[in-house]
């Protein structure tokens, strides 16, 4: 599942229709990959539109697993540059707690819990599945340098390097996205294993679009996600 169109072009060229159009959304594609069904989605930007389009692709097609992937932008000190790819370690809410003084404080500070599964509590973070996580990153790295790390979920796309930097201080981040986290909450709630891969398309800084490169972040993300698709096995170890 991607947000915008322009984030999985390969698919929606290559797969078919499959079902009814969300509202204000393009419908669902399927198509197949090594003999493996899969379904797309444009889910939309930002993490609500996010949470329903994964929940009505879970409850419609009863996915085996979900991957989300897209552009995402890389903090400086990741290293990773315009066309390289991230794979998430794990998802965090980055701006979702309390704002006191010294900062915003995770959502532990209120003692209550978004989710709580089987005696688990999970207030900003969200983790992914290892093992897809492992392949998902052995398979960017034959399309571009590739590396693991941690993955915000931001609802302000940070524009300065002052932000960018407290954000850095705060979690030693990869990359920040609109929408990872809410669909890693989702599969959380339903139990489904969850991978994310990102293209780089900018760096985390004070905000420059001529030097974001769209264009090849997308293509290369999604050459990867297929080459993930091909090596996958359902089967989990």
């Amino acid at each position: 599942m991607a947000s915008v169109i322009s984030e999985g072009t390969l698919f929606s060229s290559t797969f078919k229709t499959a079902g009814k159009s969300l509202p204000g959304h393009p419908a669902f594609r399927s198509g197949t990959v090594e003999g493996k069904r899969v379904v797309f989605g444009i889910s939309g930007m930002g993490k609500t539109n996010a949470a329903h389009a994964v929940t009505v692709l879970i409850e419609k097609f009863s996915p085996s697993c979900i991957i989300n992937f897209g552009i995402g932008g890389a903090f400086p000190s990741s290293g990773l540059k315009a066309g390289d790819i991230a794979v998430a370690s794990k998802e965090i809410y980055a701006d979702e707690g309390v704002l006191l003084k010294d900062g915003i404080h995770s959502l532990e500070i209120t003692g209550i819990p978004l989710v709580k599964i089987r005696g688990r509590r999970y207030f900003n973070e969200f983790p992914v599945d290892r093992r897809m996580s492992r392949l998902a990153l052995e398979a960017s790295g034959n399309v571009a340098a590739a590396q693991s790390g941690i993955f915000l979920t931001v609802s302000a796309c940070t524009g300065t390097m002052q932000r960018a930097r407290e954000l850095s201080e705060k979690f030693s981040p990869l990359c920040e996205n609109m929408e990872g986290a809410a669909v890693a909450h989702i599969c959380r709630l339903y139990g489904i294993p969850f991978v994310e891969m990102r293209g780089i398309s900018n760096s985390v800084e004070d905000r420059d679009r001529g030097k974001w490169d769209v264009l090849l972040a997308s293509e290369n993300c999604q050459k990867a996600v297929f080459q993930f698709l091909e090596r996958l096995t359902l089967s989990r170890s």
